[in-house]
């Protein structure tokens, strides 16, 4: 059997060694975007990221299971691989803690006007800051409580706030004291200082942070979003955040990327932007690689 591994999968040499192990001949294709490094209607299996947004699934004849190296499924055609009975993996819990922890990394920075400090360092000036924001006894509402939204919920609870959930059904996890149908979500917004969306991206979804969704928001609250860019609006955002309905922004995450150098996000001292940065960490690749040996592992007894 054949093994395709992409260049978005960063193995080393003994973890092919791994993957050869189980019975694979291993095919790399360097390039996601680049032109066929090998045979890919030969490939058995797949390991990518955004392969099939490049190249048609229609050329993977034998294709018979794909692990993402992602958490989302927006990258792959999943009507075709339904159809065609492929075995799909994702990476769901690999990248949670780090985005986690650069949710909470966020809030803090604003919270504590950490830009203002670092303006002030550069310029060597010493002056008090007066108007900083304490994070305890304040009420985080994390819409979507899966594996990274659950880790998020973990931390904020850590330093002494309420965490409420938003989801279609109600986690079980003892963190969260309250619990948010997402039809609700209006009377959540109402009474959270801090919003944390971690959602998918569906039809459902896209764009579902609008104006009228943003009249809903407390006055002065933050908005942290690590999921999909487009389930917000953009423009209604930088709205919400010129009338005051924001205080704030934590974005690691834009409707179009890399975010456009006219936006007029990039000028909000009150917006903090990273470049779809939040996942990455130096732990991932050993439990990406964990997770998807495991789980090829288990596949392959059915196969063979």
């Amino acid at each position: 059997m054949k093994l395709l591994v992409t260049g978005a999968f960063n193995t080393t040499a003994e973890q092919l060694d791994m993957l050869t192990s189980l019975g694979f001949e291993v095919m790399l294709q360097k390039d996601e975007r680049g032109k066929p490094e090998c045979d890919f209607s030969e490939a058995d299996g797949v390991i990518c990221n955004g392969l099939f947004l490049y190249h048609n699934i229609s050329e993977f004849k034998k294709l018979k299971f794909i692990q993402l190296t992602s958490a989302g499924l927006d990258r792959v055609p999943l009507d075709e691989i339904r159809n065609r009975n492929i075995t799909l993996f994702n990476a769901r819990g690999v990248y949670s803690v780090p985005m986690a922890e650069f949710a909470l990394t966020g809030v803090l920075s604003l919270y504590k006007h950490l830009s203002y400090f670092y303006e002030n360092q550069k310029a060597h000036i010493w002056q008090k800051e007066r108007n900083l924001r304490e994070l305890c006894g304040e009420t985080v509402a994390v819409v979507g409580c899966g594996s990274v939204g659950t880790e998020c919920a973990k931390r904020f609870s850590a330093f002494g706030t309420k965490i409420i959930a938003v989801d279609i059904a109600k986690p079980e996890n003892e963190v969260y004291i309250d619990f948010y149908d997402i039809k609700e979500i209006e009377k959540a917004l109402e009474i959270s200082d801090v919003v944390v969306l971690t959602v998918p991206l569906t039809s459902k979804t896209k764009g579902m942070f609008n104006e009228e969704m943003f009249s809903h928001f407390k006055d002065g609250s933050v908005l942290v979003n690590i999921s999909r860019g487009a389930v917000v609006n953009e423009k209604d955002l930088v709205k919400a955040l010129e009338s005051g309905i924001l205080s704030g922004a934590v974005l690691d995450v834009f409707e179009n990327e890399p975010l456009a150098e006219n936006s007029g996000l990039w000028e909000k001292k009150n917006v903090v932007i990273t470049p779809h940065n939040s996942f990455v960490s130096s732990k991932n690749n050993a439990r990406l690689f964990n997770l998807a040996y495991g789980n090829i592992k288990t596949l392959m007894k059915g196969l063979v």
